[in-house]
């Protein structure tokens, strides 16, 4: 988990050739890649806007890819001390919310992690944040063992898996690395949403994943 420069496969639902084809992808980029939408387009647009998903966004793209987190002079309250959005990024995070808006998808509850760049990617798309939760940051290191993933996923699981208020729905904008750790899947490229679908009892299924271009087009 956190290396700089991953390969992105993925593009409009489909699986590609990596770029880099000596570089082999890590389980998590692979399962990112494989993943198949249960429903999409027209259909996608119509379930959101009856409510009940959990919307999990990868903040949106930075000038650099790195593990900040890991960085004994990064300070969360310092925004000049963590990566930061790009222009791409600051466009895209825009662009989602303005189709949110355009399609009339309902959103109750913005969640984001106390990293600047979570929280300013929900504040370009959806003009505010609701909470900054602890339990959606990076743990303070660059490589993780087995019991890190473990926490990692045992913090964030219960906001995968809490129902939204009935006929809307809850953003959570957020990491890789946290998301990996509790579906398997490496979350690429920056800007990506999964869409989850919580049961009521402590668990969720995935539906799709959206890139930010792909919004405006359902």
């Amino acid at each position: 988990m956190s290396e700089p420069e991953r390969v992105s496969t993925r593009t409009g639902g489909q699986t590609i050739a990596p770029l880099r084809l000596a570089q082999a992808l890590s389980p998590g980029e692979q399962a990112n890649a494989d993943f198949q939408d249960r429903i999409n387009g027209k259909a996608l647009l119509s379930a959101l806007k009856q409510g009940g998903y959990v919307i999990y966004f990868r903040h949106a793209q930075t000038v650099k890819d790195y593990a900040d987190q890991a960085d004994p002079n990064m300070s969360l309250g310092e925004c000049a001390t963590q990566r930061q959005l790009s222009q791409q990024g600051i466009q895209d995070a825009r662009d989602i919310g303005a189709a949110f808006t355009t399609k009339g998808i309902p959103v109750n509850k913005v969640v984001s992690s106390e990293y600047c760049r979570s929280w300013q990617t929900a504040n370009l798309a959806f003009g505010r944040y609701d909470k900054k939760d602890s339990r959606l940051n990076f743990l303070p290191y660059e490589e993780y063992t087995d019991d890190l993933v473990a926490l990692m996923k045992k913090n964030v699981t219960p906001l995968l898996s809490e129902l939204p208020e009935r006929g809307s729905n809850t953003v959570i904008v957020g990491h890789d690395d946290i998301f990996e750790s509790a579906t398997g899947i490496y979350p690429d490229p920056q800007g990506i949403a999964y869409v989850i679908k919580p049961d009521g009892r402590g668990g969720f299924s995935l539906v799709a994943n959206v890139l930010p271009a792909e919004w405006a087009k359902l």
